[in-house]
């Protein structure tokens, strides 16, 4: 049952994605991505989607990109339900199956779930669904004390690894675990290397990195509380995210305190029973299958009040000076993200509270019962968040300019304009180009994002040379000094200069390109950065392959003969 609802309900929101590519937001797939430096991380730029592009590159050379991305969510989606599922039939059973499909629920429908989808963090969901067997591989890594569930969590950092935040949250859920499950200093330490291991593509992608460091914009990215239910309300609704576009528009009304106010009471009597119904031992200490529960507990309380905490006067002060000066803080600027560590235990307290509902009514009816409460307050999380995220067509143009271009002899490609996020006309909605992904040759990208009328994130040295090029009219000569040999015009008029300077070589309904003879060669990795990041990203493979194989032999164990 936990299996067939976490499907049902996946398919219900995951369904509109295949048939095409999804290009929204910061959701980009493409028919095959490339295998350029940017992809591995070593371009220079910040690793933001390391190794997620060396991944999708190779594996895009098998099955079509617009496929792997809609698989990959919709795993994403199910795994989450599934996990969840089973973390609850582990530390709730006296909920049994109907509190396990009603944990499945919350931890697939939810806001969390919803607005990531709708800012095109897909990937993100990835990590997201890892959180829930990470909690369970830890347990076991403390009562087994053997190398399955260690080589099983270690392929889980893999899988959460698929981006940084991923990463991050992997490592968080299962530290905090194993205050409880205390698997053993020598466990503790291998695991904790394994995770190195895991994030060694995106590790290694910074350290070659030469973007500076942020110094500002954190108050453009803190929770943004929804209208009646504050910063309190908002977060412990799993809502909140700081972009007011990227919101279902159920989450805009009176609704979405109705739908808060009934989720946080089906929470907190789920806790209260979750408490209440723990047996002391003959000591009168807690056992032991309670101490997951208060450390989940904490967690989720902790994550609640940081994120609330960051959105105020002193936090965005204390989040400002970690950008300007801790390498690697932007990781932790969009801090509403870090909700999702605290859907493990509200996914266990609503498994106990069908849990005390069954001591009245059926089982069936129970889950029936509270689901409904999870579910009818997000009615538009349904088809692609009320149609909004859904597959489109890629125009010809696309395929054709990417053809033309090829590895770009050494030299880079520019676009035009140089905002990062653009409206075009066949997304039906704002979204990044796919150009960059598409195309062999190093693309040069502004970066920048304009929050409320604020711009951050601009780019530095070369790039930031090109880009002020490129506004002033984009004359050839100085492109080519800065090795730009080809510039790529997207659904508006080319720069004056160089639409008189350079070559148009291909002319589209919604591409034009351009060539500039004589460019000097551009900037490339050097040697050791490629070896590094090929490396870094064969033991990411290998360790994600490990820990397919321990689950597979956890879930189907060798049979033994009657010999043996």
């Amino acid at each position: 049952m936990l299996y067939l609802v976490s499907a049902l309900l996946t398919a219900l929101i995951c369904g509109p994605l295949y048939g095409g590519h999804l290009v929204y937001r910061d959701a980009v797939a493409v028919p095959q991505f490339s295998l350029s430096a940017a992809a591995f991380g070593v371009d220079g730029s910040a690793p933001r989607a390391v190794p997620q592009d060396a991944v999708l590159g190779l594996a895009s050379r098998i099955v079509d990109g617009g496929w792997l991305v809609a698989l990959l969510t919709t795993a994403a989606v199910f795994g989450a339900g599934v996990g969840f599922g089973r973390l609850a039939r582990r530390l709730v059973p006296q909920a049994g199956a109907a509190g396990a499909v009603a944990a499945a629920a919350v931890g697939i429908w939810n806001p969390f779930v919803a607005e990531r989808l709708l800012q095109g963090h897909w990937s993100l969901l990835i990590g997201y669904a890892t959180l829930g067997p990470i909690v369970l591989a830890v347990l076991d890594l403390g009562d087994r004390r053997s190398w399955r569930p260690a080589v099983l969590l270690v392929g889980l950092f893999a899988a959460a690894g698929f981006t940084p935040t991923g990463s991050i949250l992997a490592l968080t859920i299962a530290g905090v675990t194993a205050i409880a499950a205390r698997p053993g200093l020598r466990a503790s330490l291998a695991c904790g290397a394994g995770w190195v291991v895991t994030a060694s593509p995106w590790l290694v992608a910074a350290a070659v990195s030469d973007a500076s460091q942020s110094s500002s914009g954190a108050s453009a990215f803190t929770l943004r509380a929804e209208p009646g239910l504050g910063p309190l309300g908002t977060a412990a609704g799993l809502g909140g995210i700081w972009n007011a576009d990227a919101v279902p528009a159920s989450r805009t009304t009176w609704w979405a305190v109705v739908a808060t106010v009934v989720f946080l009471a089906v929470i907190f009597a789920g806790s209260v029973r979750l408490f209440a119904s723990a047996e002391p031992t003959r000591s009168g200490e807690r056992t032991r299958s309670r101490d997951p529960l208060l450390v989940l507990a904490v967690l989720a309380l902790v994550v609640v009040v940081l994120v609330i905490a960051f959105a105020t006067g002193p936090g965005v002060a204390v989040m400002d000076a970690l950008l300007a000066h801790v390498p690697g803080a932007g990781l932790l600027r969009d801090s509403q993200k870090y909700l999702a560590l605290a859907v493990p235990f509200a996914s266990l307290a609503v498994a106990a509270a069908v849990g005390a509902l069954r001591r009245w009514v059926p089982g069936g009816f129970a889950a029936s019962a509270i689901g409904l409460l999870i579910l009818a307050p997000l009615p538009d999380l349904a088809w692609g968040v009320g149609g909004q995220i859904r597959s489109v067509t890629i125009p010809t143009d696309y395929t054709q300019v990417a053809d033309v271009v090829g590895d770009g002899g050494g030299r880079s490609v520019a676009l035009w304009p140089t905002a990062t996020v653009r409206s075009l006309s066949w997304t039906g909605g704002p979204s990044l180009s796919p150009l960059p992904r598409m195309i062999d040759a190093p693309v040069v990208v502004d970066g920048a994002l304009v929050v409320d009328g604020e711009s951050l994130d601009a780019p530095s040295g070369r790039t930031a040379d090109i880009v002020a090029v490129l506004d002033e009219g984009g004359d050839p000569a100085r492109l080519a000094r800065l090795g730009v040999a080809w510039v790529v015009s997207e659904e508006a008029d080319p720069p004056v200069l160089l639409a008189a300077g350079a070559d148009e070589v291909v002319t589209g309904d919604h591409l034009r390109l351009f060539h500039i003879s004589g460019a000097e060669p551009a900037p490339s990795p050097s040697a050791v950065a490629w070896a590094a990041a090929i490396s870094a990203l064969t033991l990411w493979f290998v360790a994600l392959a490990a820990g397919v194989i321990a689950a597979f032999r956890h879930a189907w164990p060798p049979r033994r003969t009657a010999a043996s």
